[in-house]
């Protein structure tokens, strides 16, 4: 489900987000770039290592909903983690506002789907990359979180260079299905906040997805997250992995033991059965990792989102080794 709805704080919060304490703020520079060009052209942040010669170089995409380039939750900005971490590591990292965040009319059109909201963009982002000095181009991957994650083969597809995948917290379970369990589950640890109202709204939607109602012009105020018909059209065919076990690539999949949003029982089995005869698939789980892969304990709830933390250590170390092990 998009995240914006269910990892924005309860309430504000003024503290602002430090960096992590594995990024050496000594070891990297960074500077401004656009990706793609005309009237939906979005501005983004390439990292680049004080290495010399050309590495590995990472797009990095963020989950569902208008999000910004740090993928900014409350105080917490998940994507600079992983960019710092990455950049401090040896990779350079190229990370870029949503075009639903910076054009804010994108997100309303009628016939906005999965695939115009992410593919073009992490297309000419890949093709960027690819041209920096500091950067091999046999070696550019793409790392997307949650619904990035999910849409990261069909960008892998529609861009056949790209060197392999990053899979963070990657659904698979129909997200219109996801949202009724985590709606649920929601209610079940914030009842006061969900009342069962919510939860039947939530299910009347996921039935009119489901059913043979569903056409183009059912508007997007009966569909989950007012998301538009066409969005629900394409997700309900989209298989990402199906898409993924067709690539002859090297993947890295990564879940959260502690994530509510996307589940090891609901979203990672997918992977581990469709990927299990694919040679380059890599699947880990990180047990106290939460959706945006923050450790801790306890059930996971939005509030985890409200408190200042980072992505847990481990994951970056784990997908620095990974990239600095594979060529193309």
């Amino acid at each position: 489900m998009p995240e914006k709805a269910a990892t924005e704080p309860m309430t504000g919060s003024e503290l602002a987000w430090t960096p992590p304490p594995y990024a050496e703020l000594g070891s990297f520079s960074e500077h401004e770039v656009t990706v793609g060009d005309g009237p939906l052209a979005v501005p983004g942040t390439m990292s680049v290592p004080s290495r010399q010669g050309p590495g590995p170089g990472v797009v990095l995409l963020a989950g569902g909903g208008p999000f910004d380039r740090d993928e900014t939750s409350g105080p917490n900005k998940p994507l600079k983690d992983l960019a710092w971490g990455l950049v401090s590591r040896g990779t350079t990292v190229l990370r870029f506002d949503k075009a639903t965040y910076v054009h804010r009319d994108v997100a309303a059109v009628s016939d906005l789907t999965m695939t115009q909201e992410y593919v073009p963009h992490a297309v000419d982002a890949v093709d960027l990359l690819r041209t920096h000095a500091s950067v091999d181009p046999e070696r550019v991957y793409v790392l997307g979180h949650s619904m990035g994650g999910k849409v990261a083969p069909a960008v892998a597809v529609a861009a056949p260079t790209v060197a392999g995948l990053v899979i963070m917290a990657g659904d698979t379970q129909p997200m219109h299905h996801a949202a009724v369990r985590v709606v649920s589950y929601l209610a079940t640890v914030l009842p006061d906040q969900i009342p069962p109202a919510v939860i039947e709204t939530f299910q009347r939607q996921a039935a009119l997805v489901d059913s043979a109602e569903l056409t183009p012009s059912t508007p997007a105020a009966d569909l989950p997250f007012g998301l538009s018909a066409p969005y629900w059209l394409e997700l309900r065919d989209y298989d990402p992995v199906t898409i993924a076990a067709e690539l002859d690539k090297p993947m890295l999949i990564l879940q959260g033991g502690r994530d509510y949003q996307v589940t090891i029982d609901h979203d990672l089995v997918q992977w581990r059965t469709g990927l299990a005869g694919h040679p380059q698939a890599d699947l880990r789980v990180y047990e106290a990792d939460n959706h945006l892969f923050f450790p801790g304990t306890g059930p996971s709830t939005p509030a985890d989102y409200s408190t200042p933390q980072h992505v847990d250590p481990d994951v970056i170390s784990d997908i620095a080794h990974w990239l600095s092990h594979h060529h193309k």
